[in-house]
Parts: C-alpha cells; structure tokens; sequence
C-alpha cells in the first residue's frame, strides 16, 4: 500500500517534468516518433471524415501510435482521477486565489474553478466564448504554428528546433496576455 500511497501524492515538478521529458528520446530511440497531441486531431479527422479535403488525404495508419497514445492519456487520466485521486485540498497560493476572487471566482473545490468550467456554463453567452470561440482559437493557433506545446515546446526545443522556441515564446507571451489583458474584460462582460 506504500506505492499507492506515494502515487496519490503530488509529485515535484522536477521528478515530473524529467518523467515527461524522458518520453522525447524514448519516442525518438523506439521509433523515430515525435511528440505531440495536436496532430492525433488531423489522425483522427482523416480517419472520420470521408470528405475529399487534401488536408486528410494521406496514410493515417501510419501514424495510429499516436492515437493509442492519446487514448492513453485520457484513459490513464480518468484512471487516475477515479482511483488515485489527492484527498486533500487542491493547494493555490493566496495571491492567486486573490486574483481570482477579483476576477469573480469563487468556486476552488475542484482541479479547475467551477464557476467557470461546468456543464451548466455550456449552454451560456460566457461558455459560447470561452469554450466554443476559445476552443476554434487554440484549434486556429495550433494549426498555424504547426503543432501546440507539448510538440514545441517538449519535442521541438529537445531537438533544438528554432522554430519550437519562437512558438513556445509566442504561447507564453499569447498566455501572459490573455490573463492579464484580455480575461479580465471578458469576466466583467458575463
């Protein structure tokens, strides 16, 4: 029960992180795969999608890898948040929770603030924003900068790619402005 135990803990970043970094050359030494979810959407829409678009006109099964990995990451999430779930408190930093309650969030019992992400916002002018134009604008930016983060960022700066590291500084810079710029607005509107 010690394992277990050690696994519902919250692990450092720096055990985390080397983990997470440690999947760039085990895909590379295992089979010259790279890394990265955005494309598994492109796999899975040319798999779907029998339109003629040239977009999805290639051999997606050659790369179905990726879409057992990205079934596997959300079959080893909701395992994980079903069994091995932290039974104490999500910890936030009392600036944070400051900033948010600022911002109207009161909502902290979960992993993410409910005042925001639950189903009832769905259906609602503030869900229409965040989750539907939100959702096409990530789609958008993710396909124009030729992949999202975890490609960039993980894959693409390990293989000292420069143009990884211009993308991730533009996600990083687009992140800094959207909360200190742009979302404040938009939670004073709904």
């Amino acid at each position: 029960m010690e394992l277990l135990k050690l696994i519902r803990q919250p692990w450092p970043w720096y055990v985390a992180g080397s983990l997470i970094g440690l999947t760039v050359p085990a895909l590379l030494l295992i089979g010259n795969k790279s890394f990265g979810i955005s494309s598994s959407l492109r796999h899975i829409c040319a798999a779907c999608i029998p339109a003629n678009i040239p977009f999805f006109k290639y051999d997606w099964k050659h790369e179905i890898w990726n879409l057992v990995f990205v079934a596997g990451i959300l079959i080893g999430g909701f395992l994980a948040g079903q069994f091995l779930a932290n039974p104490e408190a999500v910890q936030i930093s009392p600036q944070t929770v400051a900033d948010l309650k600022a911002l109207g969030i009161q909502d902290f019992s979960g992993l993410m603030p409910g005042d925001i992400f639950n189903v009832a916002n769905l259906f609602t002018l503030k869900g229409l924003v965040f989750f539907v134009l939100g959702g096409f604008l990530v789609g958008f930016g993710t396909r124009m900068a030729g992949g999202c983060t975890s490609g960039h960022s993980i894959m693409g700066i390990s293989n000292l790619q420069w143009p990884s590291l211009v993308a991730t500084c533009c996600f990083m810079a687009g992140g800094f402005a959207m909360t200190h710029l742009i979302l404040p607005h938009l939670m004073k509107l709904f």
